[in-house]
């Protein structure tokens, strides 16, 4: 069972003291993985800075992180932490850690001396954790008495504290009548089109559909209308033949004749 899980099952049944006591558990485990956070970035500080390590004398840059490893690594239980402190001593001496281990200086990080002290945590720190856990969980903590107000809302709704939905009347057939159906009544067409979705280059986008293609003359049909324009003569869409009768432009298919003679009238 998580230790959360556990503290929410001493809430449920009344027991606050003991869920204090479980909460003050998981207090001293955060306070020693934030502890391990912070040496961590020690760690990694002489790291980036190891070009330093190699005077006789501890540079003040470094000092801090030194010191904070030797004073904090006996207090934890990470054999590459102790390691490292014991590879600092060798190098700085016993003076120099001595010194560390004692904090005769005030060397070492306040933060890191703070988290290693041996007393139990605020009581105002254990009632937020225990707050915030009732909060995740859906549990009623602390247990808030019930004012007059909820109670009279309880009597004036008997059914749990839910209010019944009244019924609403049917419709009259002269009201359905007017009534639009709905417009997804009905088959559907098969190609269904998205509307585009908005964006920084275009907020309010629009469906545009392609419209119907855009019909050009051919090459015969523009060099007969430069001729009619050119005699003074509008283009018309029927052709007068040389026996009166009028061919409609699209309708009989004229005679290898008459071609010929469009023909040659078309060449003077």
């Amino acid at each position: 069972m998580a230790p959360s899980s556990s503290v929410v099952a001493k809430i449920k049944q009344g027991k606050d003291e003991s869920a204090r006591i479980r909460v003050e558990n998981i207090i001293h485990s955060d306070i020693t993985t934030e502890l391990l956070e912070i040496l961590e970035l020690y760690c990694e500080l002489l790291l980036a800075r190891i070009g330093l390590l190699e005077a006789k004398e501890c540079d003040p840059g470094l000092e801090e992180a030194v010191k904070s490893i030797i004073y904090a690594a006996p207090r934890t239980d990470i054999k590459e932490l102790q390691q490292a402190r014991q590879l600092l001593v060798e190098k700085y001496g016993k003076d120099f850690a001595l010194v560390a281990m004692e904090n005769s200086d005030g060397k070492v990080a306040e933060r890191v001396v703070k988290k290693l002290r041996v007393e139990p945590p605020d009581q105002e720190l254990v009632t937020a954790y225990l707050t915030e856990i009732a909060m995740t969980y859906g549990v009623n903590w602390p247990k808030k008495e019930r004012t007059m107000e909820e109670e009279d809302e309880d009597d004036e709704n008997p059914s749990g504290g839910q209010a019944m939905k009244s019924l609403e009347q049917p419709l009259s057939s002269e009201e359905l009548s007017r009534a639009t159906p709905p417009r997804d009544l009905g088959p559907r067409s098969p190609v269904s089109i998205a509307p585009p979705s908005p964006s920084t280059d275009n907020i309010s986008p629009r469906l545009r559909l392609p419209g119907p293609p855009e019909l050009k003359p051919s090459a015969k049909m523009s060099g007969l209308r430069k001729h009619t324009s050119g005699t003074g003569a509008t283009a018309h869409p029927t052709n007068e033949t040389p026996g009166g009768k009028n061919d409609v432009v699209g309708g009989k298919i004229p005679d290898v004749d008459e071609l010929a003679k469009r023909f040659a009238n078309l060449k003077k």
